[in-house]
């Protein structure tokens, strides 16, 4: 019999947070959902956060995810930037800690290499990929929706490295269980 699980991903921001929503049976994702929390018209820095917090509450309430995968802030220049998007990150794993779902955060990089092979993609090249691997008709017109989309879906790659739903304890281990995977 094949596991289900529900996969929530997010890409929390202060204007606008994505988020993505994944069946996954055995080794391949299903959409069930995605959109973009939008706080842009919000001026009160708390009133934004209030709102993240509540909508995730909603998302989780709504789909019951068994997971939450997060991309983790990007380190700029900008400590203030960086401290407001760690703010935004903090209430989303509230609302799962909340409601006891395990969460697991992931930086750009790892999840862009996920979907598309490369650290450096663009925005649109995940979204393109992600919408031909997951058949959805047209690709939001905000790409924060594909953001926490690829979110979901790297977790699900990053658990599915398994054989028997034991992971690898290291790369000897991994060939050994996954011969077909290395060339």
């Amino acid at each position: 019999m094949k596991e289900e699980r529900v996969i929530l991903g997010i890409d929390p921001g202060t204007s606008i947070s994505g988020y993505g929503l994944i069946r996954s049976v055995g080794k391949k994702p299903e959409l069930i959902a995605m959109g973009i929390i939008d706080m842009s018209r919000i001026s009160d820095t708390y009133l934004k956060l209030k709102k993240i917090f509540e909508r995730t509450l909603s998302l989780i309430d709504e789909f019951h995810p068994d997971e939450m995968a997060l991309e983790a802030p990007f380190f700029g220049k900008n400590v203030q930037s960086m401290l407001k998007l760690g703010r935004a990150q903090g209430v989303a794993m509230a609302a799962g800690l909340y409601r006891s779902i395990p969460i697991t955060e992931y930086a750009p990089r790892k999840i862009k290499l996920a979907i598309t092979g490369s650290g450096t993609a663009s925005k649109e090249q995940v979204a393109i990929i992600l919408k031909n691997q997951l058949r959805f008709k047209e690709i939001p017109k905000n790409l924060d929706a594909t953001d926490g989309l690829a979110a979901a879906v790297c977790h699900f790659y990053q658990k599915n490295v398994t054989f028997g739903n034991k992971p690898a304890n290291s790369w000897a281990d991994f060939v050994k269980k996954n011969p077909k995977r290395v060339k």
